[in-house]
């Protein structure tokens, strides 16, 4: 998926109130429409431009508006959720409404609002034109719904007496209560700011002394109650520094999760946004009694690591199969255990290979966090036939011997299989290496960066595309233009540059994708 920049919205000036409630034209100065004009819709979708945005801002108070291209894969996923989101909140009577914006044929509005990238998600509130809230909620319908539910009305539910408070927490499997013994200080403004976009938590909160004698509090405290592992976690406020939303963050991401959480499309979007960035991992198929019996020893090491270490549990027996070749690894090896530290991408296996038992599982991570276990590599074996295409295959294991020939200048893509911009370029790629094949000098080649590990080169994105010119010194130029056969001819005619009469300084390719356990956002760039 793409790389994701969040912006901060364009702060335009203010030309007077007929455009603070949509009335009057934006920076583009386009005409006020009719006011009579009807709104056109797409499957519960309000169909925006710049002559009619004004008009929805004064029909609509609460209006998300999506920008999208036509040609956008992201956008395209994204539009089934985005109408089923509209249709939930039209059952429920919201007064929020999602529109969208065709980009490409709205150039205008794509300025006035900073659109940089596909799609782009933004917030009106109240009319207000100069000024709208980044969507950064999920890209499924009932997030989009209840991220649009919390702004509209209170995002935590106010609580009177035990009854209440004891139902709420009863009701869900993780909900988070705000002790104030102060409803109007700031702390609760913080407090109810980061409920807004927890959407996975549900969010109470008291000042009744009754409640803070209940649950042994005297002083100002967060409390997340939960009906797995500890029961509860208290975050209390600081006196003197108050409430950091940041901080109370990261403690309710970390203790609203199990302990050991077990790997799937629900839970890995939490898992790489916990902040935590070492992961130990146990590989099991849990059909099987006897792997099933190493949980247990499993979690009993956990708690020891709470905050520093995840634990993790993924099922050879489910759809996993591209963790385990992120791993180099084969179901038919579980169980064993994988420790990674998801920064510097650095994997680590035990050196023993022994059973999976508390004791041993806390040495493993004692040795890996005390630096006492080097890290291990992927590569795959060197293909017999690997110099017989026009494309050159290389692996870990003959990257450097072609990558550095000093007889040669060697370009490369770095590639990830399910990669669709990777897709998109390959049969540019071939028809290059046929172009230059009678270039003894040149070699065109393509390594799949999932299954081979470079410690001096870790591959981020895909595709990165090297240049590696002949001669001594190990030079590396990275290409970064546009990926087309006429491009990377001129770029390898010259040298490894391109001629200067290329545009530079303009984002021409989009940004390659990252890995699926990234935690960005899918957009495309313009």
């Amino acid at each position: 998926m793409d790389s994701q920049f969040l912006l901060p919205p364009l702060l335009l000036l203010l030309l007077g109130a007929s455009v603070l409630w949509g009335q009057g034209p934006g920076p583009g100065g386009a005409e006020e429409e009719p006011p009579d004009e009807e709104i056109p819709e797409e499957d519960g979708i309000l169909v925006l431009s710049q002559r009619n945005l004004g008009l929805a801002l004064r029909k609509h108070r609460t209006l998300l508006v999506q920008f999208y291209a036509p040609w956008c894969g992201h956008c395209k996923a994204l539009a089934p959720e985005y109408s089923k989101a509209a249709a939930l909140l039209a059952a429920e009577s919201a007064e929020a409404r999602l529109a969208k914006v065709d980009g490409p044929a709205e150039a205008e509005l794509t300025k006035e609002f900073a659109v940089t990238e596909y799609p782009t998600l933004k917030f009106f509130r109240d009319g207000q034109r100069t000024h709208p809230e980044e969507y950064t909620g999920p890209r499924e319908a009932d997030g989009i719904a209840e991220w649009l539910r919390r702004r509209l009305g209170p995002s935590a539910t106010r609580l009177e007496d035990e009854e209440g408070a004891q139902a709420l927490i009863d009701g869900r499997d993780v909900v988070v209560i705000g002790f104030f013994q102060d409803l109007q200080d700031d702390d609760v403004a913080t407090f109810l700011a980061l409920a807004q976009d927890a959407l996975d938590m549900t969010f109470g909160l008291t000042d009744q002394p009754k409640l803070f004698q209940k649950f042994g509090l005297t002083k100002d405290t967060v409390v997340l109650f939960k009906k797995f592992d500890e029961g509860r976690a208290d975050f209390p406020v600081d006196e003197e520094l108050g409430l950091d939303q940041g901080d109370l963050s990261h403690f309710l991401l970390m203790h609203s999760m199990h302990l050991v959480t077990e790997f799937n499309s629900q839970t890995s979007p939490k898992i790489f946004a916990a902040r935590i960035l070492n992961h130990l991992l146990l590989f099991v198929n849990q059909t099987l009694a006897p792997h099933q019996e190493l949980l247990v020893g499993f979690g009993e090491a956990a708690p020891l690591f709470r905050g520093q270490v995840l634990f993790v549990v993924v099922d050879v027996g489910a759809d996993n199969g591209h963790v385990l070749q992120y791993f180099g690894l084969k179901a038919e090896e579980a169980p064993t255990l994988r420790f990674i530290n998801i920064e510097t991408t650095k994997k680590y296996a035990p050196a023993d290979g022994g059973p999976v038992t508390a004791a041993s599982v806390t040495t493993f991570c004692h040795a890996v966090l005390g630096g006492h276990i080097k890290p291990y590599l992927l590569s795959q074996e060197v293909p017999p036939d690997w110099d017989q295409r026009l494309v050159k295959t290389l692996v870990g294991k003959n990257f450097e011997q072609v990558a550095f020939d000093e007889t040669k200048n060697v370009f490369i893509k770095f590639y990830a299989p399910w990669c669709t911009h990777c897709k998109d370029m390959a049969a540019a790629w071939e028809v290059l290496a046929e172009k230059y094949k009678d270039h003894e000098d040149i070699i065109i080649a393509e390594l799949d960066a999932t299954a081979n590990e470079l410690e001096a080169f870790p591959v981020h994105g895909f595709p990165t595309l090297k240049y590696f010119p002949a001669g001594p010194g190990r030079k590396v130029i990275e290409y970064k233009s546009t990926r087309d056969l006429e491009t990377f001819s001129k770029f390898l005619d010259n040298g490894g540059k391109l001629p200067v009469e290329e545009p530079a300084g303009e984002p021409t390719a989009p940004d390659p994708e990252t890995p699926a356990n990234s935690t960005m956002e899918p957009k495309e760039e313009l």
